[in-house]
This record gives structure tokens, sequence and C-alpha cells, in this order.
């Protein structure tokens, strides 16, 4: 099993849709239904980010940890990691219908989707559509949701198609709120992102 191939696939594949859909959220916690709406609306047109941390993976088998750089342009993506959790590094450039993964001492690979080579290389499957979604905070609007609100109104815990999501801080850039630690619990595997910056933009603004 190679976590960082698995990762940045379940990233990229996420990728390929940012249409909006009716989201379908039971809301709970001490913050505010009007306030948690205003912030998503603030939050839903950044579509161009780039990230710099670090990734902890940890399943039943085996763990580690990673250095995460992830740049997106729209629907162009270009996410890596490096150290000792990828045992070198793992890269994977594109866009939907022409993908690009470099694996350390394997060799590059080439599909029409992320989906498609995760099948192929780690015969693996995650929930990967939401990922684009929650490292904004925000839950993927196609699907159903718990959603638990904290006191400034962000999202603290989120419940969504069998995966746990827990947002154990925020930090403030370009006057909005966006997650610097997270923890995803779901599928066998105990995740967690720390995010050390955050560059996020609209295109076009």
């Amino acid at each position: 099993m190679r976590f960082p191939a698995i990762f940045l696939l379940g990233l990229i594949f996420a990728l390929s849709g940012c249409s909006h859909f009716t989201s379908q959220e039971q809301l709970s916690g001490s913050g505010q239904a009007d306030t948690w709406q205003t912030h998503k609306q603030n939050i839903e047109p950044l579509d161009a980010w780039q990230i710099n941390g670090k990734l902890g993976i940890r399943s039943t088998q085996e763990s580690g940890s990673a250095v995460l750089f992830w740049l997106q342009r729209q629907d162009y993506f270009d996410i890596r990691l490096s150290g000792p959790l990828g045992q070198g590094s793992t890269r994977l450039t594109g866009r939907q219908g022409a993908v690009s993964l470099e694996i350390a001492n394997r060799g590059t690979f080439q599909a029409s989707s992320a989906e498609e080579l995760m099948q192929q290389q780690l015969g693996w499957s995650l929930p990967v559509e939401n990922l684009l979604w929650w490292v904004r905070g925000l839950p993927a609007p196609y699907s159903k949701s718990r959603v638990q609100l904290d006191s400034a109104s962000l999202l603290a815990r989120l419940e969504q198609d069998h995966w746990q999501i827990e947002y154990l801080s925020y930090r403030t850039e370009n006057g909005v709120q966006l997650p610097e630690r997270i923890k995803l619990n779901g599928a066998g595997l105990n995740i967690t992102l720390v995010i050390k910056e955050w560059q996020a933009r609209q295109l076009g603004q």
C-alpha cells in the first residue's frame, strides 16, 4: 500500500468537479446558522490556492508522515508529498482527463482520471470527491452530512459518507477563516493534516 499516492489521488479526483449542489446538512453545535451560511458563501468561490504543510497517516498496517505541497488553479493541480512517508517523493499533476502520477523508485503512470489511476496502481477506493471541500472547511454539497459548528460558527466536526472529520484549529487568511489542523478518520485510516501556509483566492479577483 502506497499512502502518498492514495492521498494524492484522493485529493485530485476531487478537483475534477467544482459544481455547486444543494447541501443536505444536519446542523448542531453552538454556532449560528446564518453566520455559517455567510462563511460558506465566502469560501466556496476560492478556486486557487497554495498549501504547504505536513501530512500524517496511520493504519493498522503502517504509519508515517510527509511534507505536503498542494498548488491549485481551478481545475489544474500539482500536489507533492516528500519525506519518510513517500520514501522519497510522490507527485500528481494535470487536470481531469489527463493525470500523471510520479512515484519515486516506481516510475510515472498516466490515466484519464485520478480514480482510474488509483484503481490501476493501488486497487484502493476512497470518498475522494469530498476532499476538495473538506480541506476548505466545508461539507461536500452532493451528499448528506452532519455538521457541528463551534462558537465562531465554523465547522468543528463533520460526519459524511462514513468519514469523521475534526477541525482542530483555523487561521485567518485575507479576511477569511481557513482550516489549520484537520483530523480525518475513515476506511481504516487516521489522517492528520497540519497546514502551515495558506494562500487562497478566487481567480480573476
